[in-house]
C-alpha cells in the first residue's frame, strides 16, 4: 500500500462507544491502535459532569485478589509514550449530556497536544449485506484536507453524535478533521462486526497511515460471515432479503451501472420491502 501523504503527522484518532457505533467498530478499532502503538493516558474526564449513569451505567467487576470494584463511564485522552510515533486516541463512552463543555474541555486538552489532523471514527447501522465489502465513507469540511486526500464534504442533515459535535468545534478551531464512517449491516446489529473494524483500519491506512496490527481480526470477519450465513440459511424471509441487497450492491458496483440502472434496481428493493420509491 502506498504511504499516504500524511504519514508522520500528528494525529489524534477519535472514537466513542454508543450511538456512534454499531456493531462496536469503531471502539473496536480504537482499541487495536491503543494495543499497537505504545499510548499512555494523559487526561480523563470527570464522568461526574457528562454521564447520566441511568443511561451510561457503571459496571462492577471482580478484581484478581476476589475484591469488587465500580468502574464508571469514561472518556480518556491518550499521548504517545514515546518518540516511535505521533499516534494520540480519545476514546470512551459517549456523554449523555452537556456536550458543548465537553467539546470545550477537550478542545483545551488537545490543544496541548501540538495536532496536525483529527481522525474521527463511527459506524452506522445501513440497509447493506453482509456478504459483500463493507462500505466505508470518509469525508472533511476542510477545503485542503478534501483536495490533498480526494474526500467530499458530507451532505448529511439529521441528528448527530457527540463526534459530529467534536468535529465541529475542532474546526471552528482551526484544527482539520476527516471523519470515517464504517457501514452495518442493520440485520445483525445485536453482534459485535469485526469485519466493519476491519475495513475502518485499513481505510485509516489508507487516509493517514496509520498501520494496527490485525491479529485475529480476518479470521474473525470470516466467522461473523459465515455464521450469519447459516442463520439465513435456516430464515427464507432473512434470505430473500439479503439476496435484494446483494443484488443491489451488485448494480450498483458493476463497471457498465449507469443512473438508470441503479434507480431501476432501487425500486426493486423497495417493491420487494413493500415501499413505495420516492417514500
Amino acid at each position: 500500500m502506498a504511504e499516504s501523504v500524511l504519514s508522520g503527522a500528528r494525529i489524534l484518532v477519535v472514537a466513542f462507544e454508543g450511538w456512534n457505533d454499531a456493531g462496536e467498530a469503531a471502539s473496536a478499532a480504537a482499541r487495536r491502535l491503543r494495543e499497537s502503538f505504545e499510548v499512555v493516558p494523559v487526561a480523563d474526564v470527570d464522568p461526574e459532569a457528562y454521564f447520566d449513569y441511568q443511561f451510561s451505567r457503571p459496571m462492577i467487576t471482580s478484581e484478581p485478589d476476589g475484591s469488587r470494584r465500580i468502574v464508571w463511564p469514561s472518556v480518556t485522552l491518550y499521548a504517545p509514550a514515546n518518540d516511535s510515533h505521533h499516534v494520540h486516541l480519545l476514546m470512551g463512552t459517549e456523554p449523555s449530556r452537556e456536550w458543548q463543555t465537553f467539546a470545550e474541555e477537550i478542545l483545551e486538552r488537545a490543544g496541548e497536544l501540538d495536532l496536525d489532523i483529527v481522525v474521527f471514527l463511527g459506524a452506522m447501522l445501513a440497509d447493506v449485506p453482509h456478504s459483500r465489502p463493507i462500505g466505508v465513507h470518509a469525508t472533511s469540511d476542510a477545503a485542503e484536507v478534501r483536495e490533498i486526500l480526494g474526500l467530499a464534504r458530507s451532505q448529511y442533515e439529521g441528528p448527530v453524535g457527540i463526534i459530529s459535535v467534536l468535529a465541529a468545534a475542532f474546526e471552528e478551531a482551526g484544527l482539520p478533521s476527516i471523519s470515517v464512517w464504517a457501514s452495518v449491516p442493520h440485520y445483525v446489529h445485536n453482534a459485535p462486526s469485526p469485519k466493519a473494524t476491519l475495513a475502518l483500519l485499513d481505510r485509516i491506512e489508507e487516509l493517514v497511515g496509520i498501520s494496527a496490527e490485525r491479529g485475529d481480526l480476518l479470521a474473525e470477519s470470516q466467522a461473523w460471515e459465515t455464521g450469519i450465513d447459516q442463520l439465513a440459511d435456516d430464515d427464507e424471509e432473512m434470505a430473500s432479503y439479503i439476496q435484494s441487497l446483494e443484488r443491489a450492491r451488485d448494480t450498483v458496483d458493476a463497471p457498465e451501472a449507469t443512473g438508470d440502472a441503479i434507480a431501476e434496481e432501487f425500486e426493486r428493493y423497495l417493491r420487494g420491502r413493500g415501499e413505495q420509491p420516492g417514500a
